[in-house]
């Protein structure tokens, strides 16, 4: 069987979410989106939904990440270049994101990361070789 994953996060405004996702070039998978959530298609394996706050809340009872002070989780997804690193940063910056550090050459692998404008984290990376 075939799997997908679907990352599901809280996002403060939907149509903000929506905007941010897809200037970096991710589409709006409209079967699963709504007035209170929106699916970006990241790739045909995954799925990103953003819910707003209020609908997030009903699916646990645990209390939504402030994610100003926490990190909730670090998503990581790979890049087929340094440049695709680079350019999805520039536009994640561009479209109202942030960076906490700076891009980091390991050698075998380049990274860097963003965060949404609801602080979520994103870590991209290329692998130029196998350590």
């Amino acid at each position: 069987m075939s799997r997908q994953i679907f990352i599901h996060l809280s996002t403060k405004d939907v149509p903000q979410a929506q905007a941010f996702y897809t200037a970096l070039g991710f589409t709006r998978n409209e079967p699963f989106s709504g007035e209170n959530h929106v699916c970006i298609a990241i790739s045909d394996t995954i799925q990103l939904m953003l819910s707003a706050e209020a609908t997030f809340a009903t699916f646990s009872p645990r209390a939504i990440c402030d994610t100003s002070k926490f990190l909730e989780v670090l998503n990581c997804l790979t890049c087929s270049s340094r440049d695709e690193v680079d350019d999805l940063v520039r536009k994640a910056l561009q479209a109202g994101g942030s960076t906490v550090e700076p891009a980091e050459d390991l050698g075998f692998m380049y990274q860097h990361s963003f965060l949404d404008p609801d602080g979520h984290a994103w870590n991209l990376f290329h692998v130029t070789e196998t350590p």
